[in-house]
């Protein structure tokens, strides 16, 4: 199974290896920060109250880049919410999160880089192309549960509701009408599933993303 970090990636690359959604650089590294949050509550070892994210399980998941976020989290003496650690990890700790993903996705051979390359930008047309049977599946899935009535998996809901709290959707999908579809993305966002299998940590964490995306987006203006 691919972690939230990778399957966003695959969602932003197009086939020629460039970005797919148009979303401004401060609001990609929110989401990638949210993604690493989410894998963690995923993986049981953080959770949220209406004032704090905090560590449940200080276990290791054998993924380095969420390691290091949840040591940081576990490590921290003063109490913060989930958009306090989104704004301190999109710093930083996102892109080393993304940077992991592409090299993960690489060994994988689902993405590919330029022969002699040894840095990978994010953005930079060409740099990196994605197997298009992976990057498709994630697209489908996404779809499928955007517009459809059925019931998706709770991961692909959130990161729906991930995608959607940085303004990536009407990129990913620009034959779509993404206003008409805003009850169906609030209907997933608000889901039993989802917060049975992992209670409020997921909504905060969108939230976070969603109120951080916006922010910067009115301050680059």
């Amino acid at each position: 199974m691919l972690s939230f970090t990778e399957e966003l990636l695959l969602l932003l690359l197009d086939e020629e290896g460039g970005t797919a959604a148009a979303a401004p650089s401060s609001a990609v590294a929110c989401a990638f920060a949210g993604a690493v949050l989410m894998d963690l509550a995923f993986a049981n070892r953080i959770d949220t109250d209406p004032a704090t994210l905090f560590v449940v399980d200080r276990t290791p998941t054998g993924n380095p880049a969420l390691d290091r976020v949840l040591a940081r989290i576990g490590g921290l003496e003063e109490a913060a919410d989930a958009r306090s650690w989104i704004a301190a990890l999109s710093e930083r700790e996102a892109r080393i999160a993304r940077d992991r993903a592409t090299v993960s996705l690489v060994r994988r051979g689902i993405l590919r880089l330029p022969e002699n390359s040894f840095h990978w930008v994010f953005g930079a047309r060409g740099s990196a192309v994605a197997e298009r049977a992976a990057r498709r599946d994630v697209r489908l899935r996404v779809g499928d549960a955007l517009f459809s009535g059925d019931i998706p998996a709770p991961r692909d809901a959130a990161l729906i509701g991930l995608a959607d709290a940085c303004g990536m959707l009407g990129g990913l999908f620009p034959d779509r009408d993404m206003e008409a579809c805003r009850p169906r993305i609030e209907t997933l966002r608000a889901m039993e599933l989802i917060a049975r299998e992992i209670p409020g940590a997921i909504s905060d964490i969108e939230n976070g993303v969603r109120h951080l995306a916006a922010e910067y987006r009115r301050t680059s203006r």
